[in-house]
């Protein structure tokens, strides 16, 4: 394997030059810096990244950690976050926990090995454990989609409560009052504060809140699909369904339309996240938006601003963003 000196050797140069052209410690001017480029690239060498990092305390590499890499919405915040990584000369690592705690312990403690810069934290439930271990390594980290005391870290989420409400809202407006919903107990924050505004809705309607109508299921496809199952087994079957997410709200699809019934016709539908395939689907989702590039972003921007200042004692922010309704095909008004 070629050196450094092999580097300086060919390009006719001190090893100390080699190094500051590497390291960026100090100026050389544009002839030498060139002349060690070319060299570098003639002998095929590539500076050891590891040891740089140790020597001045910087990876430029980031950690996303995801409950689910498999869920379109946690891809499409991985892409974002990668894309902001990369604009500002940063490696993103990707850890999937796959929703076990003991996996995302293991990833947790691979990323503080790595001496990666900042990590962008999602949980896979509501234990704290490892987050507070990124805090006690003195580790930047902010949180998204989840909620989390702002003394923990910076947080990045959604109003999730205003849109279960407008999901409910929406169903009511179009005449429903048998509204079910199907929820997931994996995301306590999420999920309950979705199911809040939900309620809420049904209650400033005079509607009763019937918790036989709220089923639970996984994070899931067939998450979904048995939780709408269940549903339908129901004394009196809903005319409506609010779900936690696309995933299970196109899980739920499935177990509608094997039951015979027609969407929206016997069944009105609404998702939450506006993943991709929520507008594939036939009939298209009607589904409550999350702007999840945006949540990627600004989680990007604050943890960037985090590594890059010598302040530690920052206080911590909490920056909520608003969602939307999206109406496609998959909800009707009530018929008579």
């Amino acid at each position: 394997m070629p050196t450094m000196k092999d580097v300086a050797r060919r390009a006719g140069v001190s090893v100390a030059t080699v190094s500051r052209v590497i390291n960026e410690t100090r100026y050389v001017n544009e002839e030498l810096r060139l002349k060690v480029v070319e060299a570098m690239g003639d002998l095929s060498y590539h500076p050891n990244v590891l040891a740089r990092s140790l020597r001045l305390g910087v990876s430029h590499t980031i950690g996303l950690v995801v409950p689910d890499n498999s869920n379109p919405f946690f891809a499409e915040i991985a892409r974002a976050a990668e894309t902001v990584g990369f604009e500002n000369g940063y490696s993103v690592i990707l850890c999937n926990s796959d929703k076990n705690v003991d996996r995302e312990t293991t990833y947790v403690r691979v990323l503080i090995a790595k001496q990666v810069d900042g990590i962008i934290f999602i949980a896979t439930g509501s234990d704290i454990g490892n987050l507070l271990e990124l805090t006690k390594q003195a580790i930047p980290v902010v949180v998204a989609d989840r909620d989390i005391p702002q003394t923990l870290a910076d947080v990045v989420l959604v109003n999730n409560e205003q849109g279960g409400y407008d999901a409910a809202r929406y169903l009511l407006d179009l005449g429903h009052r048998s509204i079910a919903a199907i929820a997931t107990p994996l995301v306590p924050s999420a999920s309950a504060d979705r199911l809040r505004g939900y309620r809420r809705a049904l209650n400033e309607a005079g509607t009763p809140v019937r918790e036989e109508w709220v089923a639970y299921g996984p994070d899931s496809y067939l998450g979904g699909e048995t939780a709408m199952a269940q549903l339908l087994q129901a004394e009196q079957r809903p005319t409506a369904v609010f779900a936690y997410n696309d995933v299970m709200a196109i899980g739920a699809y499935r177990a509608i339309k094997r039951s015979g019934l027609r969407i929206p016709q016997d069944i009105s539908i609404v998702g939450f996240d506006d993943i991709a395939l929520a507008s594939a689907v036939i009939p298209a989702l009607t589904t409550v938006a999350q702007p999840i590039a945006a949540v990627a972003t600004q989680a990007m921007h604050l943890l960037m601003t985090r590594i890059r200042s010598s302040r530690t004692d920052r206080p911590g922010q909490r920056i909520v963003l608003d969602t939307n309704l999206v109406i496609r095909e998959s909800c009707a008004a009530l018929r008579p």
